[in-house]
């Protein structure tokens, strides 16, 4: 039997994403001895999680780690104004990693 050439289609879906980044973020919180928050499409970094800018900087490194070079998180957040940074939710990073995964997947 030989291997699937295909990519997998569900390490792309929001879903998918969504779970690896509420246990990334889950990862994150759990040092703060805050293990027991909801995170959600609409959760915001900074008002819910009150994630720090350090926070995001490992958050990148685990980004990394998940998806290699195929999600480049800080320049994500380089092509963002300040207030875009201060309300990005869960969801705008799920979304723009779907896209990154699919936009890799098509090369």
């Amino acid at each position: 039997m030989q291997p699937n050439p295909q990519p997998d289609p569900q390490a792309t879906d929001e879903e998918t994403v969504l779970a690896d980044i509420t246990g990334m973020l889950a990862a994150l919180l759990d040092e703060y001895g805050l293990d027991d928050v909801e995170i959600g499409m609409q959760t915001t970094f900074n008002r819910d999680l009150e994630l720090e800018s350090i926070d995001l900087v490992t958050l990148a490194g685990l980004l990394e780690e998940r998806y290699g070079g195929r999600v480049n998180f800080a320049e994500f957040l380089a092509g963002m104004e300040f207030d875009e940074i201060i309300e990005l939710t869960v969801g705008r990073l799920v979304e723009h990693i779907v896209q990154s995964l699919k936009a890799a997947e098509a090369v």
